[in-house]
This record gives structure tokens, sequence and C-alpha cells, in this order.
């Protein structure tokens, strides 16, 4: 657990003044539930109280007057107490539970919700596994230490009232008791620090192990292949002897801290015993006196001893509080212009034409990698323009500029003749399109993908969309056509059936922008076709970025745009590309002379020949 878990760059240092107060903002909500918590606390705290008091009170007078129908009536009221404090117990652990769940789930909700906003980039930079943790793990650690805190309070109340009482009854023997609080405090403090060094490392190698897991269970195909599984067995079982030699050491050492705490307790039961009985003895105080101070002796140390060896986990509550608020107050990188600012120069279109426009726009990812630089281009509402070019030469990042998904640093991006920041996100990105190299789909039914970005669509309405597409034919293909569940990720369905998917759901999105960052995995001619037939169909209503790897859809384009290291070194059509004999025409020959039907054939051919 705390394996690299070092600081992430939106982490921020708070006071735990501040922390408390935010926390204490999520519980305001629940001022009902709270108030009956506190009568509840109130009502155990008197029933805390009120069991040594009878029992003293009744020690005194059995001494006295001993008659078995008195020591029959408080055997009674005592059992009723016991049943009183279960009672309340249960109910005060009912209400708590109710009382985190609301508090922990809207503070989950928050962290969540601030990780949907976050731009691209944020995910770039930020292991998702990292941001993941923050919204489960860190939600459960605060919970659970809030529970504790609960009976935390409910424990001092009862000291406090108790040593109010004690006051009253001896000063000296209440003196005794509390000069032992510093024992008590001092010893849970070094064990905690011993306990929290052992837990530390008992986490580090249990991620060791579910490392190793995730490894091997994600890389089983390879292992396979190259017969590596008694290579990556063997592996396992040294990481997981030394987890198990770790964490017997933690074991150990935690198993020894509350009986070590226990016996100091007992070493002041001892005292308190003897220092009592004596003045007993001489009459200064009662026997059921006597009786409380021992009695106290276990309401007093109890909670003190749980205060120093919980304080490792009530500081791992305020951390876990602190790393998620970080994630919520995370500035975006992506920053648009305030809402009452852009209704106010009415900024705000039902409907985008398409045209997009590059002003000297600079880009780059750091310091060190500068992708764009003073970079223009206008394409006009309805064109298609395929980028091509070597790899890192910009055709992703232009894609993610237009996508709004990161901020550039330099220069202006118009939409329509409109800042690109100056749109409200939401919207502008309900009309752009976007299948990328590798599509997601959702583990759900082929149906179910096609209209997710407009979930109102009918089943009838879905059918007749996707057999648009080269007459349907693919659907033919799917076991259970729209009915068919794709698996995670889509596992169920070939790379060809994917995209088809994906560009279906773009084509019930109908966007005015689309953008395509085309597979390069290969597909058979038959898929091929139909990966095309939606491209058309897509392209005949929209304004296009295609990241062509397809020789078909660098055809199909109005204009192809050739980038090397962010700049455009040519554009024109396919044909007046290959004419020039330029940069395209090397990239043709690298890249897509291969897709020829004619190519294929010729090579077939001339191998023919050349082995008689």
């Amino acid at each position: 657990m705390f394996v690299g878990l070092t600081a992430e760059r939106y982490d921020r240092q708070y006071r735990d003044r501040e922390l408390v107060q935010r926390m204490a903002a999520y519980f305001a909500p629940f001022r009902k539930l709270i108030a009956q918590l506190v009568l509840v606390l109130v009502a155990l705290t008197a029933v805390g109280l009120a069991t040594p008091l009878l029992i003293s009170r009744g020690l005194d007078l059995v001494v006295r007057q001993p008659t078995p129908a008195g020591v029959l009536a408080l055997c009674g009221v005592l059992l009723a107490l016991a049943v009183a404090n279960w009672l309340l117990a249960l109910v005060r652990r009912r209400l708590v539970a109710h009382l985190v769940a609301n508090a922990i789930g809207q503070m989950r909700l928050d962290a969540f919700n601030a990780t949907l906003r976050h731009d691209l980039s944020f995910f770039d930079e930020f292991q998702s596994g990292k941001v993941i943790a923050r919204i489960t793990n860190d939600t459960q650690e605060l919970s659970q230490v809030v529970a504790l805190l609960s009976d935390l309070v409910t424990q001092f109340t009862v000291l406090i009232v108790l040593i109010g009482v004690l006051l009253t009854i001896s000063l000296p023997l209440t003196l005794a008791l509390v000069v032992m609080a510093p024992l008590a405090v001092l010893a849970g403090w070094g064990l905690r620090e011993l306990a929290r060094r052992v837990t530390r490392t008992g986490f580090r190698a249990i991620a060791e192990v579910n490392a190793a897991i995730q490894e091997a269970v994600a890389g089983i195909r390879v292992a396979k292949n190259f017969r590596q599984e008694t290579a990556i067995y063997d592996r396992f079982r040294a990481i997981n002897q030394r987890s198990y030699e770790v964490n017997l050491r933690r074991g150990f050492v935690l198993s020894n801290v509350f009986p070590v705490l226990n016996t100091l307790g007992g070493v002041g039961t001892a005292i308190m015993t003897y220092a009592g009985g004596a003045m007993v003895h001489n009459g200064a105080v009662s026997l059921g006196a006597w009786y409380l101070f021992i009695v106290s002796l276990d309401q007093f140390w109890f909670p003190l001893t749980n205060v120093a060896s919980f304080w490792s986990q009530i500081q791992s509550a305020l951390s876990a509080c602190e790393r998620i608020f970080a994630l919520i107050d995370a500035p975006p990188s992506v920053r648009q212009t305030p809402v009452q600012q852009r209704e106010a120069h009415g900024l705000l279109r039902p409907k985008l034409h398409g045209e997009i426009v590059f002003d000297r726009v600079s880009f780059r990812y750091n310091e060190q990698q500068q992708v764009l630089r003073d970079f223009s281009l206008r394409i006009c509402p309805g064109e298609s323009v395929a980028l091509v070019g070597h790899t890192g030469a910009g055709k992703s990042s232009i894609v993610k500029l237009v996508m709004r998904f990161y901020e550039f640093q330099g220069g202006r991006i118009l939409i329509d003749g409109n800042d690109i920041r100056t749109l409200d996100l939401a919207e502008y990105r309900r009309q752009v399109g976007l299948v990328s190299q590798t599509p997601f789909l959702f583990n759900d039914t082929v149906l179910n993908n096609i209209r997710y970005a407009r979930p109102e669509l009918s089943e009838r309405e879905v059918e007749a969309l996707a057999r648009r597409i080269g007459g349907g034919e693919w659907l033919e293909a799917l076991p259970a056509g729209l009915r068919t569940v794709v698996g995670e990720r889509g596992q169920h369905l070939s790379m060809g059936q994917r995209q088809l998917v994906a560009l279906a759901r773009v084509l019930a999105q109908r966007p005015a922008i689309f953008i395509l960052d085309e597979a390069t995995a290969s597909v058979d001619p038959f898929t091929e076709r139909q990966i095309q037939a939606a491209l058309n169909l897509i392209l005949a209503d929209s304004t296009a970025l295609l990241i062509a790897h397809r020789l078909s859809t660098v055809r199909a384009a109005d204009r192809i745009i050739v980038l090397e290291r962010g700049q455009i070194v040519e554009e024109g059509s396919h044909a007046t590309l290959m004419a020039r004999g330029g940069a395209y025409a090397s990239l043709y020959e690298t890249y897509f002379r291969h897709q020829r039907a004619d190519f294929n054939a010729a090579v077939f051919s001339r191998l023919r020949r050349e082995t008689g």
C-alpha cells in the first residue's frame, strides 16, 4: 500500500483544522442523525457511569445490611443496565454506520466527479490506479477511522464524568489514578511507532505480491508462448515467501501490543488495590468506593491506550482525507472562459457548422517536448482532411487539441470563427465524434454500445442505422445480432467488428466534427469494405480529421496534409501529391503501397517466377 506513494504534482498540504472543517461539512447535512447519535451517546454515558456507581453503592449497602432480596434487586438492576447498554451500543453503531456511509458516499461522489472533470492530460500524467485508490481505498480508510473515533468519544465522555465523581469521593486516590495517564500514553506511543514500522513493511510486501500476480495474469499469453510458467511460479514463490516472513513478524508485533498495555494496566490495578485496601483498612474510604476506583482504572486506562495505539490510524485518516481533497481541488489544465462572459458574447450555439482554424498555434507536452510551433491550418465545413506522417509528426496532438483534451500555449484555435476556449466544453464535445485507434467498448450489448451517446434511440432505430453500413451484413456475423454482449473492452469481437461498432456509435451521434485515429491492425477485405462504407456515411455529414493508416481512407479524403515535426510540408489530393514525388510519395512507398490489390498480385506473380 505504501509502495510508490510519492507525492503527485497536484498534491498539497492542508492544516489539520482545515481538514477537520472540510470533513465536518460532509456531516453537516445530516443534523438529524447527529442529534440522534448525541442522545444515544449521552444515554450510553449515563449507563456506563450508572453500572460501577450502582455496584459501589450496592456493596456498601450489602456490607451494612446484607439481605438476599437486596442482592437480587441489585443483580436485576445490573442485568437491566447490561441489556440497555447492549441495545444503546447497537443503536449507536447503526447510527454511526448510516452517518459515515452518507458522508463518505458523498465525498466519494465528489472525488469521482472531480476526476471526470479533468482533461485527458491529467490521466496521461497520473496513473489511473493511484487515482482510483484515492476514490476507493482512501475513503474506506477514512470511514473506518470515523467509526473508531465515535467509540473513543463515548469512552472519553464516560472517563471525564467519572473523574469528576471520583474527586468527590477521594482526592488522593483520584490523583493516583491521574498520575498513571502519562505511563499509558508513553507505552502506547512507543508501541505505535514499532507497529507502524512493521505494518508499513507488511503492506509493501503485500503490494509486491499483488504486483507479481497482476503482471503474471496480464502477461500469461506471452509466458505460455515462451513456456515460462515455471519461471513465473518460482519468482512468485520467492516473493510470497518474503511476504510470509515479513507479515509473520508484523503479526507477532501487533499481537503483543495490547498484551503489553494490559500488563501495564495490571500493574496499575495492583497499585490501586494496595493503596485502596490500605485506605479501607484505615477507614478513609468505604469498600464500595475502593471497588469503584479499581473499576475506574479500566475505564481510565482503556481510552488512553486506545488513543496511543490508534494514533497512527488517526494520522492515516488525516492523510487519506488530504489526498482526497487534493484530488477534488486539483485545478484543470484546460481553462475555459467563465460562463457569464461566454453568454454575454452569445458564443453558445446549438449546432456547429464545423469550420476549424489553427492560427499560429504552439503546443508542447512539457518543456522538453515541443510538438507544434506557429502551426496554421484551415479546414472548411464539411471537408475531410487526412493527416499523414511518421510517428511523432504531430498528428495525434492536432486531434487532441481539437477535442480540447490539452491546453495549447500559443496562438488560437477557432471553431466556426469562435475561440475554442470560449465554447461550452460539454456542448462542444457532444458535437464532436471520436473513434480512437483502439476502439473502447463497454461490457454490454452491441445495441447499448451503439446508442451510448443517444440512449433515447429505440432498438428499431439502432438496427435501421446499423443496416445502413453495407446493408447490415456485419450484423449477421454477430452471434445474437444487436443483443450480442461484446465482453470486457470488446474482447468477444474481432478488431474489425469493434471498429464497426465504434463507427456505428458515431453515426448515431451525428456529430458536426468527426475525428478518426485509424487502427493500424489489418482486417479482411470484406470488413474493410464495411468500415469504408461506415466512414463514407459519417464523412457525408461531418467535417472530418482523419489520422489515416489505410490507403482507402487516405484516398477518400478531400485533402491530405503531410506533417513532419509539427509542420505542414505538403498538402493536396492523392493524385497531386503522388505526381509531385515528394514527402507523400515517400510515405506512400513505405506505408500504403503494399495495401494495393495489384501490388499483392504482382508480388505473388514474381515469387512464382523466381521459384520456377
